[in-house]
């Protein structure tokens, strides 16, 4: 079950050094950006047989959207570091896939022109400290055809990345901005982490926007129960791809607490390692409703463009397929923990 390492080491062949390491860098000591990926390696799974699984059928309901399997791709920032047309090959890969992409705050194109692809697409949103440009945004995404909102969470302060800082690498390339950080004047914003964001902000939220709205970057089973309360419409277990506090719960081995915790009443989502179909299995066997992937389709996107993109979600759900008739499943809801074992 170790995952393949290739299209990232062809994708680091093709980029600018400093622009692959920022795309692939995690915080710190990289602690939990490998521990992702090692919560994969530590399962195994224990088929069941002679259950006909027949074909089987990986069409998964998320808020907002109905999918042809259970992969989201994730928010990722500066698609425009890893290829030249940046979100709108991404865009186009995705709905080629017939897959589901959340558009990141700080993407390079503007989420107009992503949608404009015709790609399926949530929002991620960082809440700024100015509610009113907070608030346009979302309107903004609203107009462009996004069926959620994901409010990210685990950002209170901006995550040591060790790799940018040996290379300097404070600022974007010369005619690369955060299209989405633009006023209704115009004017570019830097975006704000928040210290003193709590979970009023959820409930701000819900109020300025009629999307659902998920919440990512829950790893601990009280803030899971906590987000139900305050009105959210799914949790994304995620603890930002590694790139916020280095030795945070691998997001594999957080899952089932979490699951637990939301007892059914919204969807539960898995950001983080995700990297083949079996650990894709592995994660909806946990409990997950569907995975979210990032650097995967960013390494396709470097090599391929939207061809690439659509390879990465082409594949991974052809290998979950596989992987699910193997282990008897016919559907996402017939995989159950007890798949999986920890020898």
């Amino acid at each position: 079950m170790t995952p393949s390492r290739e299209p990232e080491r062809r994708a680091r062949d093709v980029l600018d050094p400093v622009h692959f390491d920022a795309l692939a860098g995690g915080a710190g000591s990289e602690r939990t950006l490998t521990g992702n990926e090692d919560a994969f390696v530590r399962r195994r799974l224990r088929p069941r047989v002679l259950r006909g699984p027949g074909t089987p059928d990986l069409s998964t309901h998320l808020p907002g959207a109905r999918l042809a399997a259970p992969v989201v791709v994730a928010p990722t920032a500066f698609h425009r570091l890893a290829h030249r047309a940046g979100e709108v090959a991404t865009g186009e890969g995705v709905a080629a896939a017939h897959g589901l992409l959340t558009v990141s705050m700080m993407a390079t194109t503007a989420v107009e022109d992503i949608a404009e692809t015709g790609a399926a697409l949530w929002f991620q949103l960082y809440v700024q400290p100015d509610r009113a440009f907070t608030a346009d945004v979302v309107a903004r995404a609203e107009a462009a055809g996004c069926r959620a909102i994901v409010l990210t969470v685990d950002s209170p302060v901006r995550g040591r990345h060790v790799r940018d800082e040996r290379h300097r690498f404070t600022d974007l390339p010369a005619g690369l901005v955060c299209e989405n950080m633009r006023g209704r004047d115009g004017r570019l914003r830097d975006l704000v982490v928040d210290p003193d964001l709590g979970w009023d902000a959820v409930a701000w939220l819900r109020g300025t926007t009629s999307l659902p709205v998920l919440v990512k970057g829950v790893l601990h089973p009280a803030d899971a129960r906590l987000a139900v309360e305050h009105g959210v419409d799914g949790v994304v277990v995620s603890n930002h791809g590694g790139r916020q506090l280095d030795g945070a719960l691998a997001t594999l081995d957080a899952l089932p607490a979490v699951v637990d915790a939301v007892a059914g009443r919204v969807p539960v989502l898995l950001d983080g390692g995700v990297r083949s179909g079996v650990d894709a299995l592995v994660a909806l066997a946990l409990g997950a409703d569907a995975v979210m992937v990032g650097r995967p389709v960013l390494w396709g996107l470097a090599l391929s463009g939207a061809d690439g993109v659509r390879a990465v979600l082409d594949d991974l759900a052809d290998a979950l397929a596989h992987a699910m008739a193997l282990a008897g499943a016919h559907r996402p809801a017939d995989l159950t923990p007890d798949l999986v074992v920890v020898p």
